[in-house]
């Protein structure tokens, strides 16, 4: 089972409702128990046994705006040229592989399809983001070392 399945099997068990989903291959088995605010997955690789508690935070209330912003035409038409690249993942996102490197990719850097564009810590995980697309970077969009959600926009991309 490699990671994008059991990140898979994590959404459907959150989505689904179920309280608890048990799977054993081989020398591995997944247990995924859901509660109201908390994911617990542990998983054993023949004799180790591994516990991962994911605490999902609680929806904060949020305020509602004073006026809603009216954006301009052009500006929503020009936007939508661009290419969204979105986090596959509930993580903190790394623009650097470490803390002494340089960003992977900047404002103005060309991109090509499978180039590492940043890192998604999850689960002291650090899961490699790469490009889909050929193109400009014309936008970062979330700062380093923030937290992100699943399907948020990182940056934007002029395809070429």
């Amino acid at each position: 089972m490699n990671k994008k399945e059991i990140e898979e099997l994590i959404k459907f068990v959150s989505k689904a409702g179920v309280s608890e989903v048990s799977i054993e291959q081989k020398d591995i088995k997944i247990t995924i128990k859901n509660a109201i605010k908390e994911q617990i997955i542990t998983m054993a690789a023949q004799a180790p046994v591994m516990t991962a508690p994911v605490v999902m935070p609680a929806a904060a209330p949020v305020a509602a705006p004073a006026a809603p912003k009216a954006e301009s035409p052009a500006k929503a038409a020009d936007e939508s040229k661009y290419h969204t690249v979105k986090s596959p993942m509930i993580g903190t996102f790394y623009r650097t592989p470490s803390p002494d490197k340089p960003n992977f990719v900047n404002v103005g850097d060309e991109v090509k399809p499978g180039q590492i564009i940043c890192i998604i810590e999850a689960m002291k995980l650090f899961n490699e983001i790469e490009c889909d697309v050929k193109g400009k970077v014309v936008k970062v969009l979330v700062d380093h070392a923030t937290p992100v959600e699943y399907d948020q926009p990182l940056l934007l991309i002029e395809p070429n």
